[in-house]
This record gives structure tokens, C-alpha cells and sequence, in this order.
């Protein structure tokens, strides 16, 4: 479902006199339906990068990276909001939602997106924000004004409301309480059993250890590393 191969990256400092910085190479992973990999190494490894190049945020310099027969690095942009709109979902670590708009319409989006009559759409959101603990009378208000917990679980609920056959998940536990790190490992688990294929980023260790099927060390795809 999620593949990519011999996937490099460089940046160019348009600042610094054009300077390019190769900051990945030779990048090689899959992931499975039904599948959970996580993606690990230190601060500045390619983590980050690696999956901004798969949700296509970021532009591969080479190499392939295909989602559900898709290949990211070459299509148009027309395809890749087709691609996240139908199969490709991302829970990142920050909510970015347009202001004013209430929070119950925030987690339906994606459903309406796809013509889900807005009836049913609201009551898998409801449903979604009601397991993952966000108090009913908040669901009117525009979640901008939450707390981070709270604006966490809100984009967690978002992120799986759809059942998208590959994910993306940033950081899906941090700043949450040990009930709702429970629920959203729960979550993760029905994703696995239905055969999404998963794609994670995990400080969490209990949770890595908990979810993930195997790691990918980013770090062995960094230019200049020991032999």
C-alpha cells in the first residue's frame, strides 16, 4: 500500500547563495495492509521529512514513493488531493482548521468531503469526539480555542474518520492522558485489523511497542553515514 524506493531529498538555501543541503538518500521502506511500521531515529534524522514526502507536502528529488498505486513524486496536484481525500489519511501533531468553524464539522469534513449526507457524517464525528473524551459542549465552538490535549484529540478524530486505507500518524500520543493514549492505541489497533497500512512517527515507546509491527531507522538513509 505505502512504498518507497531508493527515495532521496535535498534542500536548497536560496539564502545562502543557492547552497543544497542532500539531507536523504537511497530511502527504502513498505508498509502492508494491515500493517503498522514506525519510523524512528534521533532529532534531525528525516523523520519528519520522510513522511512530508509520502503525504507529498515535500518534494522527492528522486526516486518512488507510491500510496495505493499512486507514485506522490510525479503527480499532479490535482491527484494528490484525490489521493488524500479517498486513501490517504494524517493525523499531524498540530491542528490546522479554518477559524470559527465548529468542531463537529471540523471531524465530519472528510466524510462530507466525500458526499457522506451531512446527517451521518455528524454522528461519526460525535461518535469519534464522544470515545475520545471531548465534552459534548464543546462541540459548537471552534476547536482554535481549545487546550493542546484537547485540539490533539480533535485532529486524532479527524484524522480517522474516514476509514483511509494508509495513514500517517505524527506523534499520535503526545499530550495525551493515559485514558485517552489508551483510546487512540485502540484506534490504531481497528485501523491494523480493517488493513490500513500505517506509517508512524512514535516516542512513545510503550505505544511503538504496543502498535508498530517493526521500525525503519531514518537515520541509515542520511548522506555521510558511518559505514
Amino acid at each position: 500500500m505505502i512504498r518507497v524506493q531508493d527515495v532521496s531529498k535535498t534542500f536548497t538555501l536560496h539564502n545562502q547563495g543557492g547552497a543544497v543541503i542532500r539531507v536523504m538518500e537511497g530511502a527504502m521502506l513498505q508498509v502492508a495492509p494491515g500493517e503498522c511500521v514506525a519510523l524512528t531515529g534521533p532529532s534531525g534524522a528525516g523523520k519528519s521529512t520522510l513522511m512530508r514526502m509520502v503525504y507529498g507536502n515535500y518534494l522527492a528529488a528522486s526516486g518512488v514513493i507510491e500510496v495505493g498505486g499512486v507514485d506522490v513524486t510525479r503527480a499532479t496536484p490535482r491527484e494528490i488531493l484525490a489521493l488524500r481525500r479517498h486513501t490517504l489519511g494524517h493525523v499531524s501533531q498540530f491542528l490546522r482548521v479554518v477559524p470559527r468553524v465548529p468542531t463537529l464539522d471540523v471531524v465530519a469534513e472528510p466524510l462530507r468531503a466525500l458526499g457522506t449526507p451531512a446527517e451521518a457524517a455528524h454522528a461519526a464525528a460525535a461518535a469519534l469526539l464522544r470515545r475520545l473524551n471531548v465534552p459534548e459542549a464543546l462541540w459548537r465552538l471552534s476547536p482554535t480555542t481549545f487546550s493542546g490535549g484537547e485540539q490533539q484529540r480533535v485532529n486524532i478524530a479527524r484524522g480517522f474518520a474516514h476509514p483511509y486505507p494508509a495513514l500517517l500518524l505524527d506523534e499520535p500520543t503526545a499530550s495525551l492522558d493515559a485514558a485517552n493514549r489508551a483510546v487512540v492505541l485502540d484506534l490504531i489497533d481497528e485501523a491494523k485489523t480493517r488493513g490500513a497500512a500505517i506509517l508512524g512517527i512514535f516516542h512513545d515507546e510503550g505505544a511503538r511497542n504496543r502498535v508498530c509491527d517493526r521500525c525503519v531507522d531514518v537515520a541509515a538513509f542520511c548522506p555521510g553515514r558511518a559505514a
